[in-house]
C-alpha cells in the first residue's frame, strides 16, 4: 500500500493528532492513504471517531508499545 502522506505527531496531546490529520486529508485527493502516528491515548477514540463523522475509512488502527499507527484512506 503507498502512503501519501505521513504525519508524525508522537507527544502532541489531543485535539492535535485529529487536526493535524484532518488538514493533511483536506488537500489529499480521494482514495490516497494517510498514516499517522501518536503517542496520546485519546486518540485511540478521537481518529476513529473522527474517520467516521468525516467519511474517511480507517484502513488500521494499531499499538505498538505505545506508538499508535493509523491509517487513514480519504474518501
Amino acid at each position: 500500500m503507498k502512503i501519501a502522506e505521513d504525519i508524525d505527531a508522537l507527544g502532541l496531546l489531543c485535539p492535535l493528532p485529529v487536526l493535524r490529520a484532518r488538514k493533511a486529508l483536506a488537500r489529499m485527493r480521494p482514495g490516497a492513504v494517510l498514516r499517522l502516528r501518536a503517542t496520546d491515548a485519546a486518540s485511540w477514540l478521537d481518529v476513529p471517531h473522527f474517520c467516521a463523522e468525516a467519511g474517511h475509512e480507517l484502513l488500521s488502527a494499531e499499538d505498538a508499545g505505545g506508538v499508535l499507527t493509523y491509517l487513514i484512506r480519504r474518501s
